[in-house]
């Protein structure tokens, strides 16, 4: 089918299949998979406004179990560089964060197996006594915590919502097909269970974003799968707020890149929007890409610049060291012919 045709059934709302992604992946016309996924783009956001949001990425540890062929940040358990945040620390972060005007705290970390629910539940309640929105823990978290203190995934949820879980960011997806996830992630869930834990999520009234880390061994067919897996758990919760596609960086990890280039990333988001027409919100990666090729972005279906990153240390890791101003932000979104507005974690426009 052509592509023209294919993007039509995804600006009907129709969900496209595996054949119709792979041969949008494999064509070659970048401009009209751009100007389909700009006019899906446009039809959910009719005001021309492109948002962002002012916050911070704590990693709370960086001792981490999982020992991804990726990450350039872990150490081991018994190694040198280890931490485990404190509270004083901690305090600090999220004191010139607001003084930044920043509204949340992304929090994230490794899978420490000397932390039981305890410490995250003790964690949340500090983090919460600032009064900020808190978005912590991505699934392969979830799913360690649970079973490292010997709790359902239901009732960690419940606990760490009750303690001051406000939404849950979509990492640890990195590609949501099985035999790549062995491969790269050997030590984190499932594709099954990713899936699961963000519908438990969901149902529990937590909203959460979806991600995917490609540009390593998968293929396009493989891309497609992750994304329509995401489609289908979107439509029967309606819990995902947006999705945000970045390339994976090779420098200083144990991992191989097939050579993602910004053409790559571009018609990623394009494929991303049209597959995922039933996400309200599909976010622009400058801390990858850095800002002009996120600017470009939005033309190609994005519609969000995702966060100034008042701190960001994964990706810095593996020697990337794209940083950001607001005021940059603000006036690539105006470069690129929108108005720029600030949001917070549910995207709600707040200036």
């Amino acid at each position: 089918m052509p592509i023209k045709e294919i993007i039509a059934k995804s600006l009907d709302g129709e969900e496209l299949s595996l054949e119709e992604g792979i041969t949008l992946f494999e064509s070659k016309d970048i401009i009209t998979l751009g100007e389909g996924a700009a006019k899906l783009a446009a039809q959910k956001h009719t005001d021309n406004i492109v948002t962002y949001i002012v916050d911070r990425n704590i990693n709370y540890t960086n001792v981490c179990e999982s020992k991804c062929l990726f990450c350039a940040f872990y150490k081991d358990e018994e190694g040198e560089g280890g931490y485990i945040i404190s509270k004083d620390e901690l305090a600090a972060k999220i004191i010139e964060t607001k003084e930044l005007g920043g509204i949340q705290i992304l929090l994230q970390g490794g899978l420490n197996k000397a932390l039981k629910i305890e410490f995250y539940e003790d964690l949340l309640k500090f983090i919460k006594s600032f009064d900020t929105h808190i978005h912590a823990f991505s699934p392969p978290e979830i799913a360690f915590i649970a079973q490292n203190s010997g709790l359902s995934v239901y009732d960690l949820l419940t606990r760490l919502k009750e303690a001051g879980l406000g939404s849950i960011p979509g990492g640890g997806a990195e590609i949501l097909v099985d035999e790549i996830r062995g491969e790269i992630s050997p030590g984190k869930c499932s594709s099954g269970e990713w899936l699961d834990i963000m519908e438990e999520a969901h149902k529990l009234g937590l909203r959460t974003t979806a991600t995917m880390m490609y540009g390593h061994i998968e293929t396009y067919a493989q891309r497609v799968e992750h994304l329509l897996k995401l489609r289908k758990l979107q439509a029967r919760t309606e819990g995902f707020t947006a999705f945000i596609p970045w390339s994976f960086q090779e420098k200083n990890s144990k991992l191989a890149s097939s050579g993602s280039s910004g053409f790559d990333y571009l018609k990623t988001v394009a494929v991303s929007r049209l597959i995922l027409n039933n996400f309200d919100n599909l976010q622009a990666s400058w801390v990858t890409q850095g800002g002009k090729v996120a600017q470009i972005a939005l033309l190609f279906g994005a519609n969000d610049m995702g966060s100034t990153m008042i701190e960001e240390n994964v990706v810095a890791a593996a020697g990337v060291a794209n940083t950001i101003t607001e005021e940059e932000i603000r006036g690539i979104i105006k470069e690129a012919g929108f108005i720029p507005s600030r949001r917070n974690t549910f995207y709600k426009k707040i200036d």
